[in-house]
């Protein structure tokens, strides 16, 4: 069984550089702390330590040590805080992953419902592409991935891959822009600047096969792995940019855009990845009750 006093003495050096360092902040001697040090690699079986002059640098396996210590004494944290807290204060933690191809204005429509229960939950929210958040979610550091494509079937991770919704594509640009574009849609686009999501984005080859189909060939004037700074490009004029048509963008044209048009022929689709085949989590419950009946309602394939 690990020891968890080992453990702490580990952090103090690796975190201090020497055993000096440590041993002052411990309050122990440097002597007592060595020993301490090489009994927990024994037990590991494992050197956590190199010298290097007065200083001891991190191995491979100490440097992989160091990111579940931090992790161990964080979670330890949350732990004490939420025990004495007083009763209201008391949340407990959702930690998602959201896949940086999904929409930021998406992401806030699917993960709100999951805030509102009766029993509060603190979102712990973490950007990043879908293979590192897939990885997370397997060690149990996330409750749930919001992805824009399922699971990757070539993954080693075994996951579950519920569907949320998926929905039509609009083109928007700024009204600047847009006053310069002759013709109707799709024709308008045709040696238009367009902005498109990057490559690891599920809707990248879809669309460019649809303005393929339609013979035409705009002028792409920019790849974006996160869709947020696509927007804010988009916003100031940069090139037309494709947004998610859900009920909420339906509904509210955001301010100082045109909606060139839309198409149903692209689907946008977004689902949530987790390590349960039925969906238990009650915040994960409530995103996925609220995206089909709300969000994505209405929205005909």
């Amino acid at each position: 069984m690990l020891n968890y006093k080992h453990l702490q003495y580990f952090l103090a050096v690796a975190k201090a550089g020497t055993v000096q360092g440590a041993a002052e902040k411990l309050h122990l001697t440097p002597q007592t702390l060595s020993g301490q040090i090489r009994v927990f690699e024994e037990r590991l079986g494992v050197a956590l330590f190199q010298r290097k002059g007065r200083r001891l640098e991190l191995t491979a396996a100490g440097r992989t040590a160091l990111a579940y210590a931090e992790e161990i004494f964080q979670i330890g944290a949350e732990l004490q805080q939420a025990l004495t807290a007083a009763p209201a204060a008391r949340m407990t933690p959702f930690r998602v992953g959201v896949a940086d191809a999904v929409p930021k204005s998406i992401a806030h429509q699917l993960l709100a419902p999951g805030l509102a229960l009766d029993e509060p939950a603190r979102l712990v929210c973490t950007e990043n592409r879908l293979e590192r958040l897939v990885a997370d979610l397997a060690i149990h550091r996330l409750d749930m991935v919001l992805a824009d494509r399922p699971l990757p079937p070539n993954t080693d991770v075994r996951g579950y891959s519920h569907p949320l919704g998926e929905c039509g594509i609009g083109f928007f640009a700024a009204a600047t822009l847009a006053a310069r574009l002759s013709g109707p849609f799709p024709r308008c686009l045709h040696e238009a600047p367009l902005l498109l999501p990057g490559a690891e984005s599920a809707l990248r080859g879809p669309l460019v096969r649809w303005l393929e189909r339609q013979d035409v060939a705009p002028a792409v004037v920019g790849d974006f792995d996160d869709s947020a700074l696509m927007h804010a490009f988009g916003s100031a004029g940069a090139g037309v940019f494709p947004v998610p048509m859900t009920r909420e963008v339906a509904a509210a044209l955001p301010p100082g855009l045109t909606l060139l048009g839309e198409t149903q022929e692209v689907r946008e689709r977004f689902f949530a990845i987790s390590v349960e085949r039925r969906l238990r989590h009650p915040a994960v419950v409530a995103i996925s009750e609220a995206a089909r009946l709300k969000l994505f309602a209405q929205t005909p394939a």
